[in-house]
């Protein structure tokens, strides 16, 4: 699935390509790019040597090489050698296929694989689903979305749950099963 900077994605897309950042720039004179990552540690972006841009037109580019800089990741794209073409890339978003991320440690988890996931507590009580995640500077926070009560007249906003994704409030996590369980209880 190799292609050039200027190849167009034809019928070849991977269909687990996940958004990992977005071109915020040029970097230096000779075709350079500056990424904003949506992670901290934006593994993807620095290991990953096929990423999948979506300006002018949904392509693949392949990744010289790439490094943190100042908060982003500064990276040389094959065929890309002139600072005009890396400036046209700015608001490109960038995405990698899932099966290319890097493998992770045990008990080590990349949020776009917990999101969309069920939430039950330790008494099987279902705590909603898992619609976002953020970091607070200390650690993940699980964003839990109850499941939609029709006789419920609470506002969404006011229900929905803010779990701090440390051991002390997180079990276990069944990936295949598509399921956390939670030491947390209804009424938190």
């Amino acid at each position: 699935m190799t292609a050039s900077a200027a190849t167009p994605a034809t019928g070849n897309v991977p269909d687990d390509l996940i958004e990992v950042g977005y071109i915020s720039g040029a970097y230096g004179l000779r075709g350079g790019v500056r990424v904003t990552p949506h992670s901290t540690d934006a593994d993807a972006l620095l290991n990953v040597k096929t990423w999948w841009l979506d300006k002018p037109a949904l392509r693949a580019v392949q990744v010289r090489n790439a490094k943190f800089h100042s908060g982003d990741v500064t990276a040389t794209l094959v065929d890309l050698s002139d600072r005009d073409a890396a400036e046209a890339l700015k608001g490109a978003v960038v995405r990698v296929s899932r099966a290319d991320f890097p493998a992770l440690s045990e008990d080590e988890y990349y949020w776009t694989d917990l999101i969309g996931m069920d939430a039950v507590n330790l008494q099987g009580e279902a705590l909603g689903k898992v619609t976002d995640m953020m970091h607070n500077g200390a650690q993940s926070i699980l964003r839990i979305t109850p499941a939609a009560d029709p006789t419920a007249a609470q506002d969404a906003k006011a229900s929905e749950r803010l779990v701090p994704f440390v051991d002390q409030f997180v079990r276990t996590v069944d990936l295949q099963a598509r399921l956390i369980t939670l030491d947390w209880g209804l009424d938190y």
